[in-house]
């Protein structure tokens, strides 16, 4: 929703448009299919690494909601989201690995490079022949090839692609911050509403007929076509009218 004015309602929705919305669903689809895979249903650790997942992405859209009135609500969803990214499910796929005795990349590392250059982009330009090979395309195509590939291949893939989800959401924090130290919250966008209608009000003559405030009105027929006046707010039940002076 972009800002208006009239409305004291803050700008929100529009979250599926964000970067970090997108990363935190591929990394919720991914998950769900890592987990059917290589962890047991019967493991705690299978639901909450799911549940983790899921409330970094439901946490994203129910933030943008809560925009329209509170940016407090905002930032505190969306810090949660990053922290059930950051927090809890990064630790899960790092446990995976270490207690399998499989390797945790590097972040600076030649693999880990080229898995998160991919991971910025749907479909990754430029791809080499897969010959054969299980393949990350891209974002989009991350849940299908965890579907695939081994298990080291695998979490990796998924430490990458949530620590992009976090990072993304750091800085959309930092973002939300700014713009509240700058243009304040509904609070404030309320009262400058308000303030903006007494103004409004103050300036505008009261209706000789009945004592209502007038409004600005303009005609659209007749021999005074396209010529502002005032009209009563009452009106059609009080039909008081008065022309528009320098002064009022």
């Amino acid at each position: 929703m972009t800002p208006d004015d009239s409305c004291p309602l803050m700008p929100h929705g529009g979250y599926e448009n964000l970067g970090s919305y997108k990363v935190a669903e591929a990394v919720y689809d991914a998950t769900v299919v890592f987990c059917e895979r290589f962890i047991p249903k019967s493991s705690r650790t299978h639901d909450q690494m799911v549940q983790a997942a899921r409330s970094g992405v439901r946490n994203i859209s129910e933030g943008s909601g809560a925009a329209a009135t509170s940016r407090k609500s905002e930032m505190k969803l969306t810090n949660v989201a990053r922290a059930s990214l950051n927090d809890e499910l990064l630790k899960d796929y790092k446990s995976f690995l270490l207690h399998r005795s499989l390797r945790v990349w590097p972040k600076e590392s030649r693999e880990c490079l080229a898995m998160r250059e991919r991971l910025t982009h749907d479909v990754a330009p430029d791809l080499p022949p897969a010959n054969g090979k299980v393949q990350l395309t891209g974002l989009a195509g991350l849940a299908d090839f965890v579907k695939k590939a081994e298990p080291e291949l695998a979490a990796n893939a998924m430490l990458c692609a949530v620590n992009q989800a976090a990072y993304l959401l750091k800085r959309q924090i930092e973002s939300q911050g700014r713009d509240f130290a700058e243009n304040g919250g509904f609070t404030e966008r309320l009262y400058a509403t308000r303030m903006k209608m007494r103004n409004e009000q103050a300036d505008t003559p009261a209706c000789a007929e009945c004592g209502k405030p007038m409004r600005k009105r303009t005609a659209k027929s007749g021999a005074h076509a396209g010529k502002d006046f005032w009209g009563c707010s009452g009106y059609p039940d009080c039909k008081g009218t008065r022309e528009i002076s320098d002064g009022v």
